[in-house]
Protein backbone atom coordinates (compact mmCIF):
# COMPACT_ATOMS: atom_id res chain seq x y z
CA UNK A 1 0.00 0.00 0.00
CA UNK A 2 1.13 3.37 -0.94
CA UNK A 3 -0.21 6.16 1.93
CA UNK A 4 0.14 9.56 1.75
CA UNK A 5 0.63 11.94 4.52
CA UNK A 6 -1.21 15.83 4.96
CA UNK A 7 0.93 17.79 7.66
CA UNK A 8 4.25 18.55 8.96
CA UNK A 9 4.39 18.48 13.46
CA UNK A 10 4.89 15.38 15.57
CA UNK A 11 1.20 13.78 15.10
CA UNK A 12 2.00 13.30 10.96
CA UNK A 13 5.11 12.09 12.32
CA UNK A 14 3.40 9.33 14.95
CA UNK A 15 1.29 8.58 12.05
CA UNK A 16 4.62 7.75 9.74
CA UNK A 17 6.10 5.66 11.71
CA UNK A 18 3.19 3.68 12.88
CA UNK A 19 2.73 2.92 8.82
CA UNK A 20 6.76 2.28 8.66
CA UNK A 21 6.10 -0.85 10.70
CA UNK A 22 3.20 -1.84 8.97
CA UNK A 23 4.08 -4.81 6.55
CA UNK A 24 1.26 -4.13 4.33
CA UNK A 25 2.56 -0.34 3.44
CA UNK A 26 5.23 -0.05 0.74
CA UNK A 27 6.03 3.51 0.96
CA UNK A 28 4.99 6.79 2.48
CA UNK A 29 5.04 10.32 1.07
CA UNK A 30 4.81 13.58 3.49
CA UNK A 31 3.27 16.94 2.44
CA UNK A 32 5.86 18.69 3.43
CA UNK A 33 6.70 16.73 6.20
CA UNK A 34 9.64 17.87 8.65
CA UNK A 35 13.24 17.59 8.88
CA UNK A 36 12.89 14.03 10.50
CA UNK A 37 9.79 12.63 8.21
CA UNK A 38 12.93 12.23 5.77
CA UNK A 39 13.85 9.07 7.53
CA UNK A 40 10.63 7.36 7.33
CA UNK A 41 9.30 8.41 4.02
CA UNK A 42 9.73 10.96 1.17
CA UNK A 43 8.75 14.98 1.95
CA UNK A 44 7.24 16.91 -1.03
CA UNK A 45 7.12 20.23 -1.73
CA UNK A 46 3.63 20.36 -2.98
CA UNK A 47 1.38 22.43 -1.33
CA UNK A 48 -1.92 22.94 -3.52
CA UNK A 49 -4.62 20.74 -3.33
CA UNK A 50 -4.55 20.13 -6.56
CA UNK A 51 -1.31 19.48 -7.29
CA UNK A 52 -1.30 16.87 -4.45
CA UNK A 53 -4.46 14.97 -6.20
CA UNK A 54 -2.55 15.11 -9.28
CA UNK A 55 0.77 13.38 -7.54
CA UNK A 56 -1.59 10.72 -5.53
CA UNK A 57 -3.01 9.75 -9.13
CA UNK A 58 0.19 9.60 -11.00
CA UNK A 59 2.00 7.24 -8.10
CA UNK A 60 -1.18 5.39 -7.64
CA UNK A 61 -1.25 6.44 -4.70
CA UNK A 62 -4.01 4.01 -2.42
CA UNK A 63 -4.60 6.36 0.76
CA UNK A 64 -4.12 9.94 1.64
CA UNK A 65 -4.47 10.60 5.72
CA UNK A 66 -5.05 14.21 6.71
CA UNK A 67 -3.60 15.24 10.14
CA UNK A 68 -4.01 19.24 10.55
CA UNK A 69 -6.99 20.97 10.76
CA UNK A 70 -6.12 23.61 8.09
CA UNK A 71 -6.44 21.20 4.68
CA UNK A 72 -9.34 19.53 6.17
CA UNK A 73 -11.76 22.93 6.68
CA UNK A 74 -10.39 24.21 3.25
CA UNK A 75 -11.69 21.12 1.30
CA UNK A 76 -8.46 19.03 0.66
CA UNK A 77 -10.72 15.70 1.18
CA UNK A 78 -13.40 17.39 -1.35
CA UNK A 79 -10.79 17.40 -3.90
CA UNK A 80 -9.25 14.06 -3.82
CA UNK A 81 -12.65 12.56 -3.36
CA UNK A 82 -14.14 14.24 -6.61
CA UNK A 83 -11.30 12.31 -8.52
CA UNK A 84 -12.12 9.32 -7.18
CA UNK A 85 -9.49 9.34 -4.52
CA UNK A 86 -9.31 7.40 -1.25
CA UNK A 87 -8.53 10.22 2.19
CA UNK A 88 -8.95 10.36 5.17
CA UNK A 89 -11.03 13.02 6.95
CA UNK A 90 -14.14 14.80 6.79
CA UNK A 91 -15.53 17.00 4.05
CA UNK A 92 -15.27 20.52 4.45
CA UNK A 93 -18.50 21.12 4.89
CA UNK A 94 -18.47 18.62 7.68
CA UNK A 95 -14.84 20.22 9.16
CA UNK A 96 -17.22 22.93 10.26
CA UNK A 97 -17.45 21.23 13.48
CA UNK A 98 -14.09 22.06 13.95
CA UNK A 99 -14.14 25.16 11.64
CA UNK A 100 -16.94 27.05 13.08
CA UNK A 101 -17.01 27.13 16.67
CA UNK A 102 -20.79 28.93 16.42
CA UNK A 103 -21.74 26.03 13.67
CA UNK A 104 -20.11 23.45 16.19
CA UNK A 105 -22.58 24.81 19.37
CA UNK A 106 -25.45 25.09 17.29
CA UNK A 107 -25.35 21.57 16.07
CA UNK A 108 -24.85 20.77 19.87
CA UNK A 109 -27.97 22.05 20.64
CA UNK A 110 -29.84 20.99 17.68
CA UNK A 111 -29.07 17.33 18.82
CA UNK A 112 -29.64 17.82 22.28
CA UNK A 113 -26.00 17.21 23.30
CA UNK A 114 -25.05 18.29 26.46
CA UNK A 115 -22.92 21.34 26.79
CA UNK A 116 -22.38 24.74 28.59
CA UNK A 117 -24.62 27.53 28.56
CA UNK A 118 -23.76 29.99 25.33
CA UNK A 119 -24.69 32.58 23.03
CA UNK A 120 -23.27 33.81 19.74
CA UNK A 121 -22.96 37.44 18.14
CA UNK A 122 -21.22 40.07 16.91
CA UNK A 123 -22.39 42.50 19.21
CA UNK A 124 -20.77 43.59 21.98
CA UNK A 125 -23.72 45.09 23.42
CA UNK A 126 -25.26 41.28 23.39
CA UNK A 127 -21.84 39.59 24.33
CA UNK A 128 -21.32 42.38 27.46
CA UNK A 129 -25.03 41.71 28.26
CA UNK A 130 -24.73 37.97 28.35
CA UNK A 131 -21.14 38.12 30.24
CA UNK A 132 -23.44 39.85 33.26
CA UNK A 133 -25.26 37.09 33.46
CA UNK A 134 -22.60 34.68 34.22
CA UNK A 135 -20.46 34.07 36.81
CA UNK A 136 -17.29 34.09 36.73
CA UNK A 137 -15.02 32.94 35.22
CA UNK A 138 -15.90 33.06 31.81
CA UNK A 139 -15.02 31.39 28.42
CA UNK A 140 -14.67 33.88 25.18
CA UNK A 141 -13.95 31.69 21.69
CA UNK A 142 -13.44 33.32 18.03
CA UNK A 143 -15.62 31.77 16.11
CA UNK A 144 -13.03 30.33 13.09
CA UNK A 145 -9.24 28.57 13.34
CA UNK A 146 -6.87 30.14 15.38
CA UNK A 147 -4.09 27.87 15.54
CA UNK A 148 -5.83 26.31 19.08
CA UNK A 149 -5.30 30.22 20.61
CA UNK A 150 -8.98 31.81 20.18
CA UNK A 151 -9.92 30.32 23.38
CA UNK A 152 -9.74 32.42 26.51
CA UNK A 153 -10.73 32.18 29.80
CA UNK A 154 -11.48 35.10 31.72
CA UNK A 155 -11.23 35.26 35.32
CA UNK A 156 -13.26 38.17 35.29
CA UNK A 157 -16.38 39.82 34.06
CA UNK A 158 -14.26 42.97 32.74
CA UNK A 159 -11.53 40.76 31.37
CA UNK A 160 -14.58 38.50 29.87
CA UNK A 161 -15.70 41.88 28.40
CA UNK A 162 -12.40 43.05 27.07
CA UNK A 163 -11.53 40.03 25.01
CA UNK A 164 -14.76 40.24 23.20
CA UNK A 165 -14.08 43.59 22.35
CA UNK A 166 -10.36 42.37 21.42
CA UNK A 167 -12.03 39.85 19.29
CA UNK A 168 -15.21 41.72 17.66
CA UNK A 169 -12.60 44.30 16.80
CA UNK A 170 -10.20 41.75 14.66
CA UNK A 171 -7.44 42.90 16.40
CA UNK A 172 -7.41 39.64 18.42
CA UNK A 173 -7.84 37.08 15.81
CA UNK A 174 -9.10 39.21 12.05
CA UNK A 175 -11.34 37.57 10.41
CA UNK A 176 -11.79 34.20 12.87
CA UNK A 177 -13.21 36.75 15.48
CA UNK A 178 -16.02 38.63 13.99
CA UNK A 179 -18.02 36.04 15.80
CA UNK A 180 -17.38 34.62 19.23
CA UNK A 181 -18.92 32.83 21.33
CA UNK A 182 -19.21 33.48 25.09
CA UNK A 183 -19.87 30.03 27.19
CA UNK A 184 -20.21 29.24 31.12
CA UNK A 185 -17.38 27.75 32.92
CA UNK A 186 -17.47 24.26 33.80
CA UNK A 187 -15.66 23.33 36.57
CA UNK A 188 -14.49 20.01 36.27
CA UNK A 189 -11.35 17.75 34.69
CA UNK A 190 -11.17 17.88 30.59
CA UNK A 191 -10.58 14.37 28.83
CA UNK A 192 -9.76 14.07 24.92
CA UNK A 193 -12.11 11.41 23.70
CA UNK A 194 -11.48 10.09 20.15
CA UNK A 195 -13.60 8.08 17.62
CA UNK A 196 -12.61 7.13 14.53
CA UNK A 197 -15.47 7.01 12.09
CA UNK A 198 -16.30 6.06 9.09
CA UNK A 199 -19.37 7.90 8.53
CA UNK A 200 -22.13 5.62 9.98
CA UNK A 201 -19.78 3.06 12.35
CA UNK A 202 -16.78 3.95 14.90
CA UNK A 203 -13.86 2.81 16.71
CA UNK A 204 -13.63 4.87 20.18
CA UNK A 205 -9.38 4.87 20.68
CA UNK A 206 -8.01 5.08 24.43
CA UNK A 207 -9.15 8.04 26.38
CA UNK A 208 -6.03 10.33 26.59
CA UNK A 209 -5.70 13.79 28.87
CA UNK A 210 -3.61 16.69 27.59
CA UNK A 211 -1.66 18.91 29.43
CA UNK A 212 -2.49 22.56 27.92
CA UNK A 213 -0.51 24.91 30.24
CA UNK A 214 3.19 25.42 29.61
CA UNK A 215 4.34 25.28 33.37
CA UNK A 216 4.28 22.58 35.69
CA UNK A 217 0.63 22.64 37.97
CA UNK A 218 -1.19 23.75 35.12
CA UNK A 219 0.69 27.18 35.37
CA UNK A 220 1.40 29.92 33.08
CA UNK A 221 -0.09 30.36 29.23
CA UNK A 222 -1.98 27.89 26.92
CA UNK A 223 0.12 26.02 24.59
CA UNK A 224 -0.78 23.51 21.70
CA UNK A 225 -0.05 21.70 24.40
CA UNK A 226 2.99 20.40 26.51
CA UNK A 227 2.10 16.80 26.95
CA UNK A 228 0.04 13.63 27.42
CA UNK A 229 -1.24 10.32 28.50
CA UNK A 230 -3.14 7.67 27.68
CA UNK A 231 -5.29 5.19 28.69
CA UNK A 232 -6.39 7.40 31.73
CA UNK A 233 -7.68 6.38 34.71
CA UNK A 234 -10.34 9.05 34.88
CA UNK A 235 -12.86 7.50 32.96
CA UNK A 236 -14.55 4.63 33.42
CA UNK A 237 -17.29 2.06 31.45
CA UNK A 238 -20.09 4.11 33.01
CA UNK A 239 -18.10 7.36 31.62
CA UNK A 240 -17.72 6.18 27.92
CA UNK A 241 -21.37 4.34 27.69
CA UNK A 242 -22.51 7.66 28.87
CA UNK A 243 -20.98 9.53 25.95
CA UNK A 244 -21.65 6.65 23.26
CA UNK A 245 -25.24 7.36 23.94
CA UNK A 246 -25.67 10.63 24.60
CA UNK A 247 -22.47 12.29 22.21
CA UNK A 248 -21.05 10.32 20.03
CA UNK A 249 -23.95 8.51 18.26
CA UNK A 250 -26.01 11.38 18.04
CA UNK A 251 -23.12 13.24 16.50
CA UNK A 252 -22.79 10.53 13.72
CA UNK A 253 -27.01 10.53 13.32
CA UNK A 254 -26.56 14.19 13.34
CA UNK A 255 -24.08 14.91 10.79
CA UNK A 256 -25.79 12.13 8.60
CA UNK A 257 -29.17 13.71 8.64
CA UNK A 258 -28.11 16.92 7.79
CA UNK A 259 -26.51 15.64 4.60
CA UNK A 260 -22.41 15.94 5.85
CA UNK A 261 -22.12 12.21 7.29
CA UNK A 262 -18.97 12.20 9.46
CA UNK A 263 -15.48 10.12 8.27
CA UNK A 264 -12.12 10.37 10.26
CA UNK A 265 -11.10 12.01 13.43
CA UNK A 266 -13.55 12.98 16.13
CA UNK A 267 -11.57 15.12 18.75
CA UNK A 268 -14.13 15.50 21.82
CA UNK A 269 -13.01 17.66 24.31
CA UNK A 270 -15.01 16.61 27.43
CA UNK A 271 -15.51 18.21 30.55
CA UNK A 272 -16.32 15.82 33.22
CA UNK A 273 -18.58 17.78 36.07
CA UNK A 274 -19.89 15.54 39.08
CA UNK A 275 -19.27 12.30 36.64
CA UNK A 276 -21.29 13.95 33.49
CA UNK A 277 -19.75 14.39 30.46
CA UNK A 278 -20.23 18.06 28.60
CA UNK A 279 -18.68 18.92 25.28
CA UNK A 280 -16.61 21.52 25.47
CA UNK A 281 -15.69 21.51 21.94
CA UNK A 282 -15.22 19.73 18.50
CA UNK A 283 -12.19 18.67 16.94
CA UNK A 284 -12.08 16.95 13.28
CA UNK A 285 -8.34 15.66 13.35
CA UNK A 286 -6.17 14.05 15.89
CA UNK A 287 -5.12 15.98 18.83
CA UNK A 288 -1.22 16.80 19.42
CA UNK A 289 0.45 15.88 20.93
CA UNK A 290 -2.88 13.36 22.05
CA UNK A 291 -1.54 11.02 18.77
CA UNK A 292 1.99 10.66 19.72
CA UNK A 293 0.95 8.50 22.95
CA UNK A 294 -1.95 6.72 20.89
CA UNK A 295 -0.19 5.32 17.97
CA UNK A 296 2.05 3.15 20.05
CA UNK A 297 -1.04 1.39 21.63
CA UNK A 298 -2.81 0.73 18.14
CA UNK A 299 -1.59 -3.11 18.19
CA UNK A 300 -3.77 -4.12 14.51
CA UNK A 301 -2.25 -2.50 11.75
CA UNK A 302 -2.28 1.33 11.54
CA UNK A 303 -3.26 0.67 7.74
CA UNK A 304 -6.21 -1.07 8.59
CA UNK A 305 -7.92 1.65 11.03
CA UNK A 306 -7.32 4.24 8.29
CA UNK A 307 -8.05 2.92 5.32
CA UNK A 308 -10.94 0.90 6.59
CA UNK A 309 -12.03 4.12 7.91
CA UNK A 310 -11.88 6.27 4.57
CA UNK A 311 -13.58 3.49 2.10
CA UNK A 312 -16.65 3.00 5.11
CA UNK A 313 -16.07 -0.53 6.31
CA UNK A 314 -14.88 -0.24 9.99
CA UNK A 315 -17.26 -2.71 10.46
CA UNK A 316 -14.86 -5.55 8.72
CA UNK A 317 -11.98 -4.09 10.69
CA UNK A 318 -10.13 -6.05 13.96
CA UNK A 319 -8.84 -2.89 15.84
CA UNK A 320 -7.27 -4.02 18.77
CA UNK A 321 -5.04 -1.87 21.22
CA UNK A 322 -2.49 -3.10 23.54
CA UNK A 323 -3.41 -3.16 27.48
CA UNK A 324 -0.85 -0.77 28.09
CA UNK A 325 0.11 3.24 28.59
CA UNK A 326 2.13 5.82 26.68
CA UNK A 327 3.11 8.84 28.00
CA UNK A 328 4.39 11.81 26.14
CA UNK A 329 6.25 14.88 27.06
CA UNK A 330 6.52 17.79 24.55
CA UNK A 331 10.28 19.72 24.64
CA UNK A 332 9.61 23.08 23.16
CA UNK A 333 11.91 25.77 21.98
CA UNK A 334 13.71 28.87 24.41
CA UNK A 335 11.01 31.56 23.89
CA UNK A 336 7.78 29.21 23.32
CA UNK A 337 4.73 30.34 23.13
CA UNK A 338 5.84 33.67 22.97
CA UNK A 339 8.11 34.01 19.83
CA UNK A 340 10.17 32.00 17.52
CA UNK A 341 13.88 31.04 19.06
CA UNK A 342 17.32 30.68 16.95
CA UNK A 343 17.47 27.47 15.25
CA UNK A 344 19.15 25.16 17.64
CA UNK A 345 21.52 21.39 17.22
CA UNK A 346 19.41 18.68 18.64
CA UNK A 347 22.10 16.08 19.70
CA UNK A 348 20.22 12.28 21.07
CA UNK A 349 22.87 10.42 23.13
CA UNK A 350 22.84 6.81 22.26
CA UNK A 351 20.55 4.77 24.48
CA UNK A 352 22.17 1.79 26.13
CA UNK A 353 19.71 0.87 28.19
CA UNK A 354 17.97 -1.69 26.10
CA UNK A 355 14.50 -1.38 28.16
CA UNK A 356 14.34 1.86 27.21
CA UNK A 357 15.20 1.70 23.89
CA UNK A 358 12.79 -0.63 23.52
CA UNK A 359 9.79 1.25 25.06
CA UNK A 360 10.33 4.83 23.94
CA UNK A 361 10.56 6.55 21.29
CA UNK A 362 10.53 10.29 19.71
CA UNK A 363 7.93 12.00 17.38
CA UNK A 364 9.91 14.89 15.91
CA UNK A 365 7.71 18.39 15.43
CA UNK A 366 9.49 21.91 14.83
CA UNK A 367 12.59 20.70 13.24
CA UNK A 368 14.47 21.17 9.97
CA UNK A 369 17.50 18.99 8.30
CA UNK A 370 20.40 21.25 7.99
CA UNK A 371 22.57 21.75 5.27
CA UNK A 372 25.23 19.78 7.36
CA UNK A 373 22.46 16.42 7.53
CA UNK A 374 22.47 16.97 11.49
CA UNK A 375 18.83 18.00 13.10
CA UNK A 376 18.41 21.40 14.20
CA UNK A 377 14.70 22.80 16.82
CA UNK A 378 13.51 24.99 14.18
CA UNK A 379 9.73 24.94 15.54
CA UNK A 380 8.03 26.34 19.23
CA UNK A 381 7.52 22.71 19.75
CA UNK A 382 10.22 20.92 18.59
CA UNK A 383 9.44 16.77 19.56
CA UNK A 384 7.77 14.94 21.98
CA UNK A 385 9.29 12.23 23.67
CA UNK A 386 6.80 9.14 24.74
CA UNK A 387 7.37 6.08 27.16
CA UNK A 388 5.59 3.37 27.35
CA UNK A 389 4.62 0.98 30.12
CA UNK A 390 2.73 -1.42 32.06
CA UNK A 391 1.67 1.16 34.16
CA UNK A 392 1.07 5.23 34.11
CA UNK A 393 3.87 5.90 36.25
CA UNK A 394 6.52 3.28 34.54
CA UNK A 395 5.40 5.04 31.09
CA UNK A 396 6.38 8.18 32.66
CA UNK A 397 9.38 7.23 33.90
CA UNK A 398 10.98 5.80 31.03
CA UNK A 399 9.44 9.11 28.46
CA UNK A 400 11.57 11.86 30.96
CA UNK A 401 14.74 9.24 31.00
CA UNK A 402 14.38 9.70 27.24
CA UNK A 403 13.76 13.28 28.06
CA UNK A 404 16.95 13.24 29.51
CA UNK A 405 19.01 12.00 26.48
CA UNK A 406 17.92 15.16 24.44
CA UNK A 407 20.04 17.85 24.02
CA UNK A 408 19.62 21.31 22.31
CA UNK A 409 19.88 25.42 23.26
CA UNK A 410 16.86 27.02 25.31
CA UNK A 411 15.13 23.38 25.69
CA UNK A 412 12.07 23.80 27.87
CA UNK A 413 9.67 21.20 29.21
CA UNK A 414 7.26 20.23 31.87
CA UNK A 415 8.24 17.72 34.43
CA UNK A 416 4.68 16.40 35.85
CA UNK A 417 3.04 14.98 32.95
CA UNK A 418 0.38 12.65 34.01
CA UNK A 419 0.17 14.44 37.50
CA UNK A 420 -3.42 13.71 37.97
CA UNK A 421 -3.56 10.07 37.16
CA UNK A 422 -0.38 9.79 39.54
CA UNK A 423 -1.48 11.88 42.51
CA UNK A 424 -1.88 9.65 45.63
Amino acid sequence: MKILVIGSGGREYAIGLALSKDPAVEKIWFAPGNGATDTLGENLSLAEYEELAAFAKEKGIDLTIVGPEAPLVGGIVDVFEKEGLTIFGPSAQAAQLEGSKIFMKNFLARHNIPTARYLETDSVDKAERFIESLEAPIVVKADGLCAGKGVIIAPTKDEAKEAARGMLSGEAFGEAGSRIVVEEFLDGYELSVFAVCDGKEYVVLPAAQDHKRLLDGDRGPNTGGMGAYAPTPLIDETLYGKLDERVIRPTLAGMEKEGMPFKGVLFIGVMVVGGEPYILEYNVRFGDPECEVLMPLLKSPASELFYKAATGRLSEARIAFHDRYAVGVVMASKNYPYKSSEPAEIIVDDIHHEDLAANSYIAYAGVSRGDDGKLYATGGRVLVCVGLGDSIREARDRAYMLVGQVHFAGKQCRTDIAYQALQE
